[in-house]
């Protein structure tokens, strides 16, 4: 599925806003493999999306704790609590972590109410 917006993006369907909303934090498991899971973040009304694992050790950040610090939204890893900024991926340690800036909702030509999460091709 490709939108008209960005066709070097591959978009892939993954659900309904109503159901997603429902809990704060989700592993949406990709085709591609582990390595190209991501982690769905609802916080605050907003959606998020970024790698599922660590940058630092690979630790599940769903797993993670989500906290919210001078107006920043954080991912905590679990397993050695590196923090990730939600918005840009990055952290106070000076890791990366890829954030999806491509997550978007469907437009109502396509299919309102349904979320998307957008992956470019690797170079």
């Amino acid at each position: 599925m490709t939108s008209p917006e960005d066709e070097s993006v591959s978009w892939r369907l993954i659900g309904p806003v109503s159901e997603l909303s429902k809990k704060q934090c989700r592993l949406i498991y990709s085709s591609d493999g582990r390595d190209a899971d991501v982690c769905l973040f609802h916080v605050n009304s907003e959606f998020f999306a970024m790698d599922a694992r660590c940058a630092h050790s690979g630790g599940p950040l769903c797993d993670g704790d989500i906290e919210e610090a001078d107006g920043v939204l954080r991912v905590f890893c679990p397993w050695h609590d590196y923090d990730f900024n939600l918005k840009t991926g990055n952290s106070s340690t000076g890791l990366q972590q890829k954030p999806d800036p491509s997550l978007q909702r469907m437009s109502k030509s396509s299919d309102p109410g349904h979320l998307l999460c957008g992956q470019r091709p690797a170079l």
